[in-house]
C-alpha cells in the first residue's frame, strides 16, 4: 500500500510519540514502590509499545524516542505525583486523536485497534492508587484558609498599621497561630471521620501548606518599605499560589480549572477588600497613628 508523504510524516511522529510514552511508563513502573501501581503502569507501557508496532506496520521504519520529553514527564511525576504527570501527558492525547483523524483521511488505517487501546489505557489510569492524592483535601484546606484569612488580615493591617516591619511581625504571629489551629482542627476532624487518611499526616499536610503560604504572602513586607506596594505584591503572590495549585488540582482530579480558579480568586480578593475597608474604619474610629 502506497502511503502519501504527508501521511507518512504524521505516522512517524505518532510512532515516535508512542515509543516515548512507552519509555515514560516503563521508567515510572520500575521506580514506583507500590506493586499495584507498578503493574498498572507496566500494562500501559505495553499498550504504548503495541501502538508503536501498529504504526511501524504502516511506516516500515524504526524511530527513536524523545529523550527530553521522557525525562520531563518522569521528573514531573516524581515531583508532583504519578497521577499528575500521567494525566498531564494524557491531555496531549487529544492532539494525537486529531492527528489520527488526519491520517485516516489520507490513507486507510485500522482505527478500531487504536480506539480500543485508548479506552483500555483510560481504564488502567483510573486504577492508579496514589496515597498522596488522598491528602489533597488537607492541602486545599491549608491553602484556602491561609489565602483567605491572611490576605484579608494583611490588607487590614496594611491600612491600620502602615509599617511593613510591624505588619510582617503581626502577620507572622497571626499566621503561625492560625496554622497550628488549623492543623489541630484537621487532626480532630480526620480522626472523627475514621477515613483511610491518617489523622497526624492530614494535620501535617494542612499545617505545612498553611505556613508555607503564610511565608510567601508575608515576604513582600520584608523587602519593601511601602506597605501598599507590599500589599500589591502579596495579592499577586496569592493569585499565583491559587493559579499553580488550581492547575495541579484540575489536572490530578479532572476538574474545571476556570471555575475553581475564578471561585478561589473571587473569595480571596473579596475578603481582602472587605478587611481593607474594616481597617480603614478601625483606623479612623480609634485614631490609630503608627
Amino acid at each position: 500500500m502506497e502511503i502519501p508523504l504527508s501521511a507518512r510524516e504524521m505516522i512517524l511522529a505518532a510512532q515516535r510519540n508512542e515509543l516515548t510514552e512507552h519509555r515514560i511508563y516503563s521508567r515510572l513502573a520500575s521506580s514506583t514502590k507500590d506493586d499495584q501501581n507498578a503493574r498498572v503502569l507496566q500494562e500501559i507501557a505495553d499498550d504504548e509499545l503495541r501502538h508503536y508496532h501498529f504504526w511501524k506496520g504502516y511506516s516500515q521504519k524504526d524511530v527513536t524516542h524523545n529523550g527530553l520529553k521522557a525525562w520531563w514527564y518522569v521528573f514531573l511525576s516524581k515531583l508532583f505525583g504519578i497521577t499528575f504527570g500521567i494525566k498531564l501527558m494524557e491531555r496531549g492525547e487529544e492532539n494525537a486523536q486529531v492527528t489520527y483523524e488526519k491520517i485516516s483521511k489520507l490513507t486507510p488505517i485500522d482505527r478500531g485497534i487504536i480506539d480500543d487501546e485508548e479506552k483500555h489505557e483510560q481504564k488502567l489510569i483510573g486504577l492508579l492508587d496514589e496515597k498522596r492524592l488522598a491528602y489533597v483535601g488537607s492541602i486545599v484546606l491549608g491553602l484556602n484558609d491561609a489565602l483567605v484569612e491572611l490576605t484579608g488580615a494583611l490588607a487590614g493591617f496594611t491600612l491600620t498599621l502602615q509599617d511593613t516591619r510591624l505588619i510582617s511581625a503581626v502577620g507572622l504571629i497571626t499566621g503561625v497561630a492560625a496554622s497550628l489551629s488549623m492543623a489541630a482542627s484537621e487532626y480532630l476532624s480526620t480522626k472523627a471521620e475514621k477515613s483511610v487518611r491518617m489523622p497526624i499526616t492530614s494535620a501535617v499536610y494542612t499545617g505545612v501548606a498553611y505556613i508555607f503560604t503564610v511565608l510567601f504572602l508575608i515576604f513582600p513586607y520584608l523587602i519593601f518599605t511601602s506597605p501598599f506596594m507590599a500589599l500589591g505584591l502579596t495579592v499577586t503572590n496569592a493569585i499565583l499560589v491559587i493559579l499553580i495549585f488550581t492547575y495541579y488540582y484540575s489536572v490530578a482530579h479532572d476538574a474545571s480549572f476556570r471555575r475553581r480558579f475564578t471561585e478561589m480568586v473571587s473569595i480571596s480578593l473579596g475578603v481582602a477588600a472587605v478587611t481593607f475597608c474594616i481597617g480603614l474604619v478601625v483606623k479612623n474610629v480609634f485614631h490609630i497613628e503608627v
